[in-house]
């Protein structure tokens, strides 16, 4: 069985009793919670970052997720990428895209980018307007796709499959919720909804069974596991223990709103050495070198600059 994720020891946060009032077989409870603390990254954008910290290091497959504010001249400048996979699904404003290989595009509130980064990729994001809000999510690759060549997928808002039922609504980035399935293609095997649930509602979501999976809340305040824990409010990851689904209760006067991210575990080892991921030291030294030298696929390092 997979760890759960490279971090200190974790308190059970729910009550197991509870077990006897689910909809499911092995519901999935609230082992940890982790409080996305704002920092400073790229060029003057603020980050509250939930995965990728020293209490929350990874939760296998996913290596990072970002909760990112940025204005104008701030932004992420040229930058390289390999070994992984980054999802950005903006909530607010827009970001624009441009990369070494010629890609260009803005994404805008409600759309998704899924950038396989693979053996080498370059580009800058930034902001396209005056206020810009949007999370990013980065996925591991297993060794035998490490190398692979970039690739994007992207979706307006009008295109991610969107359902609703009894006061919850889902937008299906990744997987399937309510009978309904996303086009995105998954090399790592992931899924990505995001739920907006109205006051006085509840929703009983179905995850695989063997799959790492976690909640970030973005907005509102929501109970999460079972009907009598705590409820938890903005800006918290919570990582799941393992089970075939997770009950979710919105008791407050407020709107919530919040990500269920899960994915099959790839149980290989990572090193990883800031935009770069790969799971042997010796890969990572490899691909410093490669970037440096431009080469084995980062060829046009020397000749391109964003606009």
């Amino acid at each position: 069985m997979a760890s759960i994720y490279n971090a200190p020891p974790f308190t059970l946060l729910t009550n197991k009793n509870s077990y006897i009032m689910s909809e499911f077989n092995t519901p999935r409870l609230v082992l940890n919670k982790v409080l996305a603390k704002s920092q400073h990254e790229g060029d003057g954008a603020v980050v509250r970052r939930g995965i990728g910290r020293s209490d929350l290091k990874n939760l296998d497959p996913f290596l990072m997720l970002d909760h990112f504010s940025v204005s104008p001249p701030g932004g992420f400048p040229d930058h390289p990428h390999r070994g992984f996979e980054t999802v950005t699904y903006m909530l607010e404003g827009g970001i624009t895209h441009q990369d070494f290989a010629g890609h260009k595009g803005t994404i805008r509130s409600g759309d998704v980018q899924w950038m396989t980064a693979g053996r080498g990729i370059i580009h800058s994001e930034m902001p396209a307007e005056a206020n810009n809000k949007g999370l990013q999510l980065w996925i591991n690759l297993s060794a035998k796709d490490k190398m692979i060549e970039p690739n994007y997928q992207e979706l307006p808002s009008e295109n991610i499959p969107t359902a609703e039922k009894d006061g919850v609504e889902v937008k299906v980035i990744a997987g399937e919720a309510m009978g309904v399935h996303s086009p995105v293609y998954t090399r790592t095997p992931t899924m990505f909804l995001v739920f907006s649930m109205m006051p006085g509602s509840q929703w009983h979501q179905n995850i695989p069974e063997s799959w790492n999976s976690f909640v970030y809340v973005i907005d509102g305040e929501g109970v999460f596991g079972c009907p009598n824990s705590s409820p938890i409010v903005a800006y918290h990851v919570l990582v799941l223990s393992l089970g075939d689904g997770l009950s979710v209760w919105n008791n407050s006067s407020k709107p919530l709103r919040f990500v269920l991210i899960g994915g099959q575990p790839l149980d290989e080892p990572v090193a990883q050495y800031g935009p770069f991921v790969m799971n042997t030291q010796s890969e990572i030294e490899k691909t410093i070198e490669d970037y440096q030298y431009g080469k084995n696929g980062f060829e046009m390092r020397k000749f391109w600059r964003s606009q």
